[in-house]
């Protein structure tokens, strides 16, 4: 029986990818790909790499990605500037991003 190749091409990336993986901490469990309600991912082919952003300009930001991970710091979101939380702490002046 003869196996069929498939092949998965992602969009061309957008200035901003919209989520990062850290591929020392994921490990690779797919979870994110379940949980996205928008498809933005694929498994990746390789066991235990992230997965694949294939769709990356379809991202709500909606977070089920980063909330349902079992891995913290595995996923994180890339926020656009103009929705990119800062603040300064009074005591001790130093700036926080969200």
């Amino acid at each position: 029986m003869s196996q069929e190749t498939i092949y998965a091409v992602p969009n061309v990336p957008t200035p901003g990818s919209p989520v990062k993986f850290n591929p020392e901490v994921c490990d690779g469990c797919n979870i994110c790909v379940d949980t996205c309600p928008i498809d933005v991912y694929i498994p990746h082919p390789q066991e235990g790499k992230p997965p694949i952003v294939l769709h990356p300009e379809e991202c709500w930001y909606c977070g089920c990605c980063v909330v349902d991970c079992p891995r913290p710091g595995a996923v994180e979101f890339n926020w656009p500037l103009q929705q990119r939380g800062y603040w300064k702490n009074k005591e001790t002046g130093k700036t926080h991003q969200l």
